[in-house]
């Protein structure tokens, strides 16, 4: 017999329960980084809607001294539409409020529908709750582009579009995190959900990459191209995503026990036999199935123990008993803070670079995407250290306590020089994002299947929800604050920021010490 081939020894070395889930890994990674490609377009578009007009203004000046001397000459004015500075209505004085307030209305209706879509998702399948919210983001994402070639320069139709996208897209985070934390156990979460998290840059890259291509001779392609990438995504996620493993009976190395049910619960016994030193090992989890009680309960006759369908313990968590979750809390208030830094940069970043490098919009977008770059080596850092170490809260802690001093010599030095502003960017990425990631995926999944909820693993998009909403309030504040404050001064942003990581790691310390005094402790299990 002829011996196979090297591609194909390989494909079949690997298990079908290994091929779904790789499968599952990079079809939630796309979509949700699909998501992030659509709402990077507003900070690169911002540079082109409210132009730097020191040409126009430098002559307006000119004329208004010689118009001193000769009061008959009428000094000029600019165009009624505002076109020669921008696009009206960015092109008043009062742009940065104008732009602050679309970063706001499209952030602060993401932090409210955040708190009802991990509620409403845990009642709908996910496939179809997160097709319905990938379909609409990119109609109004494509929307906001639209603006462009009818010539609309309604403030409020722009603010109304922004509003309903964002209700729309809380429909992703808390859908990808449920169905890969079904496909994935506990074991190496952080490395893993590290990886994964990478999906929040590389679609932002990507988002700068493609609304830069067009942002200087159609800005409206800006939208209505990423609009066009997220719906299309949206279609694939109908077609191809599986919710769960049980749906595809993922299960080859379970085999069902002859006592099927036994006090509402299902019983199944394991092939292999696993030896003690195995215990800590094996993740039940990454067996495609949940434990009963959140830990490893591998015993002497190796029958795991898992919730019925139907079962009582299987009923959607409210959100007061989410909040009641240990350590819930605390790391949504400290996400709040870490995520207010981190949008502050994901939409007033190219801007910064265009006024302090003084770059165009495009060259501006381009070299913003190295703070994201910054971000996928912070995040999958982040998710390494704290599996080593098994503390998650003083992963975050370690990296928010560098990014304050970070900031500041990023604020300082960023004005000497591009080759300063692109090392800056790359570190200050890793350290902004590294907490933000960890706190968003592990520690998300970790809480959400606390010991405490006894295997309830419907409680994991209210969790996961509750965080990321609290952390959307933040991102919402973080823009509309730069937008208030910038006109005093760069470094006054800065300031606000190096303050917001202080209070990030605030809210982290008890959860530190804890950890701290209970070595060996994990999240999920430990935190009281």
């Amino acid at each position: 017999m002829a011996r196979l081939p090297a591609g194909i020894r390989f494909i079949i070395s690997f298990s079908r329960d290994q091929w779904y889930r790789t499968f599952i890994f990079i079809l939630t990674f796309l979509l949700y980084a699909s998501f992030h490609l659509s709402r990077k377009p507003i900070s690169i578009v911002k540079g082109e809607l409210h132009k730097y007009c020191a040409a126009e203004n430098e002559a307006e000046d000119r004329v208004n001294s010689q118009s001193q001397k000769a009061s008959a000459l009428p000094s000029p004015q600019l165009p009624a539409n505002g076109t020669d500075c921008g696009w009206a209505p960015f092109d008043q004085d009062n742009y940065q409020q104008l732009l602050g307030a679309l970063d706001y209305s499209f952030l602060c209706a993401y932090a409210i529908g955040m708190y009802l879509s991990g509620i409403i998702g845990e009642r709908l399948p996910i496939r179809y709750y997160l097709t319905f919210g990938m379909l609409a983001s990119g109609i109004f994402t494509a929307l906001f582009g639209l603006g462009y070639f009818y010539n609309i320069h309604s403030f409020g139709f722009y603010v109304v579009t922004q509003v309903i996208n964002g209700l729309v897209q809380t429909t992703g985070w808390p859908s990808v995190v449920t169905c890969l934390s079904n496909w994935f156990g506990k074991g190496r979460r952080g490395l893993i959900m590290g990886v994964w998290n990478s999906h929040t840059s590389v679609g932002n890259i990507l988002g700068s990459l493609i609304a830069g291509y067009w942002v200087s001779t159609c800005w409206g392609l800006s939208f209505i191209v990423p609009g066009a990438i997220v719906a299309a995504m949206g279609i694939v996620c109908f077609l191809f995503l599986i919710e769960h493993p049980k749906d595809i009976a993922c299960s080859s190395t379970l085999v069902a026990h002859p006592k099927s049910y036994e006090n509402g619960v299902h019983r199944f016994r394991l092939q292999k036999q696993a030896l003690p030193d195995e215990k800590k090992l094996l993740d039940p989890e990454t067996q495609c199935l949940l434990l009963s009680d959140g830990k490893y309960a591998v015993h002497q006759n190796h029958v795991i123990t898992l919730p019925a369908e139907g079962g009582g313990s299987m009923a959607a968590i409210s959100f007061t008993g989410a909040l009641k979750i240990p350590g819930v809390v605390e790391f949504s208030l400290c996400l709040l803070f870490a995520k207010l830094v981190s949008y502050t940069f994901l939409f007033w970043l190219p801007l910064y670079i265009t006024s302090v490098d003084h770059l165009d919009a495009k060259e501006a977008g381009e070299l913003s995407t190295l703070f994201d770059v910054g971000g996928i080596f912070g995040g999958i850092l982040a998710g390494v250290i704290s599996d080593r170490l098994g503390k998650r809260a003083s992963t975050c802690g370690l990296m928010l306590l560098l990014a304050a001093p970070t900031l500041y010599i990023f604020s300082t030095i960023s004005k000497m020089g591009l080759e300063a502003t692109i090392a800056m960017l790359l570190l200050c990425g890793a350290l902004v994002s590294g907490p933000y990631a960890l706190i968003t995926t592990a520690v998300s999944a970790d809480l959400g299947t606390h010991k405490s909820l006894k295997g309830n693993s419907h409680a994991l998009a209210t969790v996961t929800a509750i965080i990321d909403g609290t952390g959307s309030v933040g991102a919402a504040l973080g823009p509309l604050l730069a937008g208030l404050i910038s006109p005093s001064g760069w470094n006054n942003v800065f300031y606000m920021l190096m303050f917001a990581d202080a209070c990030a790691l605030l809210f982290l310390i008890r959860l530190i010490h804890k950890e701290l005094s209970c070595p060996g402790s994990a999240t999920g299990d430990q935190v009281p």
